[in-house]
């Protein structure tokens, strides 16, 4: 929204220096004649400024107030303290303290009993238990926490939906008028009489922390989303209900962000998120200091139990937490005025895995295309997700490059594309795009970045190291690929063993090796030796074509070049000899290969085996990602892409499409990889940066602030290869040439 001139803030600013009036808002009638009874009490305490009270129907409408300068102040918890901040720019200037211990905050946490095997990493499917729907510590913060980490994937905005999904039955209070209160509902009891069951009161007895704790005592569920303190108030003795009696602390433990678990006195390491307290807000024009004066002033005056007017208690008006906390012990100033620093990491983290306001949503999700083939896979996709009613739909738009996608993506026309690591760094560095979601090649911790190997024959007869690559047949999945062509390149020039001459780095490798398969789309000054392993398709048609008509193209393809002699050594990536042996590629000419036949050589000059990629590589990649602008929801992405990979992902599912497939469009890794297994969410990698990893960015921009001229004309790439080993070196994965 549009702020105020620079004379109102100055008029805003000297009416408040002069103490004219602080207007607080308030949301409902109690918490009006609360906020009178505190404004007459200041008067009649001769504290200045005076204090006005505005009436307003939210607490949203307030912040409202406050931005179009219709009123001054409001106590806002961390969720909202969030939205006034990031869409009306007010400052949180005086905090509630409610524990001396913790300060101004407290701890959400999870609880478990001890005797479940349980970490947060294996939520899925378990029972819950919440304080509340909507509450901070019960709801807001374990499913934010759970979304932001890619956990929980969220279509649609759906959180309601994607929760009760997740979850083996949970008690929600406050979700019985919700679609999917038969889920969310299941675990809850109501009264002793059955009344009031899954109500957000007291008359459903798992209600509130001690609630949640009690449904997780009881058996009734897995989990427990509370107060760090919630447990020991509820154990040892400590509680005077019957249920509570016989519970032991050591008995339960905390689940930890990591992964791990701790026992329940070990909060402050392992929790969800640190909370903050409730703070009051204003414009950013407000002096904070005066409103930390006139409420200093008055919780010194009206803060005891024999005061006239009770600031902290709500008791008198028949509600709670009115204009403040009741259990706020006192308010002090707050340092660092800015929403961020108040929130911090952990929680602003959470917020916004939950925030999604569906009507934000844009309808579509355009998916930026780049040949005919993919148009076509795109269009089956599209249809295929809409007859699922997944959200947002798709729609393929088409353009001429990664980089006019970038600039489409960026101009707002299209909304997504999946690139590979070094367009990520252009969208990222010169676009301003970021990943939303990435692609996973293997099930297991290394599979959202592969790694580039140098593959050959186990043949004790003729065996040779990296080094002596010098006059041997070399099989490559395409030119200019990272795995095929800059990766091994780089290296073989970084060690030495090629020296361009005037940056003409195809004539150089063209010359380094004896004979090779480099499929390329414009063979034009192209080398006649880089095609001369290449066979084009069952009739000799199309040889040395940058495309799956020629048989040694792509990984695959290169390895096929290895397996049937042609070549002696092939640069892939680490998953390709897994792919095409032991029966993974049913094709006639993988049928028969055996993964034990092949060997890696290693940048040391040793050889290794196969599955040994990890020790023995020329150079760790990050996967492909799918770009998005900044102001997309990525959850919202992500939720899609998951929900679909559910239907689609698997290569032998029936739902009429296959996500990670593109044998039906005559063409390879249309849309997405074909060797992905699944579509994976950022996590914390929420920049080009920190997907790409920060020697990776190094070497990139390092490779990029060179030049080449002269025969590097004819091949743009070519400048690039000169520095490429930096990749490898970055990372620690080349040794020097000695």
């Amino acid at each position: 929204m549009r702020g105020p001139s620079p004379a109102l803030w100055l008029f805003l600013a000297l009416r408040t220096a002069l103490s004219l009036e602080v207007r607080w808002c308030t949301v409902s009638e109690p918490e009006q004649q609360k906020c009178s009874d505190m404004s007459q009490a200041f008067q009649h305490a001769g504290l200045q400024p005076a204090l006005l009270c505005v009436l307003g129907t939210s607490a949203e409408h307030c912040v409202q107030l406050i931005a179009a300068q219709e009123a001054d102040a409001i106590t806002l918890d961390g969720g909202a303290i969030y939205e006034a901040g990031k869409e009306y720019h007010l400052k949180p200037v005086v905090g509630e303290v409610y524990d001396q211990e913790v300060g101004t905050s407290y701890y959400a946490v999870a609880v478990v009993r001890r005797s479940f095997n349980v970490t947060i990493n294996t939520l899925r499917g378990v029972k819950s238990c919440h304080t509340g729907i909507n509450r901070t510590v019960g709801w807001n913060v374990p499913v934010g926490f759970l979304v932001d980490s890619g956990r929980l994937s969220v279509m649609g905005c759906d959180v309601l939906r994607a929760v009760s999904e997740y979850f083996g039955g949970s008690c929600v209070p406050g979700a019985r008028e919700t679609s999917y209160s038969e889920s969310l509902c299941r675990l809850c009891r109501g009264d002793s009489s059955g009344e009031g069951t899954c109500d957000k009161s007291p008359l459903e007895r798992y209600y509130d922390y001690s609630g949640a704790f009690r449904c997780l005592a009881e058996g009734a569920g897995d989990v427990a989303f509370v107060k760090h303190s919630t447990v020991l108030e509820n154990t040892d003795g400590r509680t005077l209900p019957s249920w509570g009696r016989p519970l032991m602390s050591r008995d339960f433990q905390l689940l930890c962000r990591d992964g791990s678990r701790a026992d329940v006195t070990e909060w402050r390491r392992c929790h969800l998120a640190r909370v903050p307290a409730h703070a009051v807000v204003v414009r950013a024009d407000m002096d904070g200091g005066l409103i930390f004066r006139l409420l200093n002033e008055g919780q010194r005056l009206f803060s005891h139990e024999d005061s006239s007017f009770q600031m902290f208690s709500s008791e008198a008006y028949g509600h709670r937490n009115l204009l403040f906390k009741d259990s706020t012990t006192e308010l002090v100033p707050i340092a660092t005025q800015t929403y961020e620093a108040w929130l911090g990491r952990e929680y602003l983290h959470a917020m916004k895995g939950l925030l999604c306001d569906p009507n934000r949503l844009p309808p579509y999700l355009r998916w930026c295309v780049l040949s005919t083939p993919e148009i076509q896979k795109c269009g089956d996709m599209a249809v295929a997700f809409s007859r699922q009613r997944l959200k947002p739909e798709i729609q393929c738009v088409s353009a001429e490059s990664p980089q006019h996608c970038m600039e489409q993506i960026q101009a707002g026309h299209i909304d997504a594309v999946t690139l590979k690591g070094e367009d990520i760094h252009t969208a990222g560095r010169m676009y301003g795009l970021i990943p939303a979601a990435g692609e996973l090649y293997a099930d297991d911790d290394r599979g959202n970045s592969y790694f580039v190997v140098a593959v050959v024959k186990r043949d004790s007869s003729y065996a040779f190291p990296l080094d002596e690559l010098r006059g041997k047949r070399s099989c490559h999945p395409s030119f200019g690929s990272l795995e095929g062509w800059d990766v091994p390149v780089g290296a073989l020039i970084h060690r030495g063993f090629i020296r361009p001459r005037g940056c003409d780095v195809l004539t150089a490798v063209g010359q380094f090796f004896n004979a090779s398969c480099v499929p390329v789309n414009n063979a034009k000054e192209y080398p006649s030796s880089l095609c001369a392993l290449c066979v084009g398709d069952e009739l000799g048609r199309h040889k040395c074509i940058g495309n799956s008509q020629e048989r040694y193209y792509g990984d695959s393809g290169a390895f096929r070049c290895l397996a049937e002699g042609a070549g002696d050594v092939a640069f892939v990536k680490h998953t390709t000899v897994f792919d095409n042996t032991n029966g993974h590629n049913s094709e006639p000419w993988a049928a028969h290969l055996r993964t034990q036949d092949y060997e890696l050589l290693c940048p040391n000059g040793a050889r290794a085996e196969v599955h040994q990629f990890e020790a023995c590589n020329l150079a760790r990649i990050p996967s492909h990602a799918i770009m998005v602008r900044p102001d997309t929801n990525i959850f919202t992405v992500y939720g899609l892409l998951d929900k679909a990979q559910d239907l689609f992902g698997d290569d032998g599912n029936n739902n009429g499409f296959r996500m990670f497939d593109s044998s039906n469009y005559h063409g390879q890794d249309l849309l997405f990889k074909d060797d992905t297994v699944q579509v994976v969410p950022v996590g914390q990698k929420t920049t080009y940066q920190d997907w790409l990893g920060p020697d990776y960015v190094a070497a990139l921009e390092g490779m990029l602030s060179q030049q080449c001229s002269g025969a590097a004309a004819s091949a743009p790439r070519a400048s690039l290869l000169l520095l490429l080993s930096l990749l490898a070196l970055a990372n620690g994965l080349l040794l020097p040439s000695v």
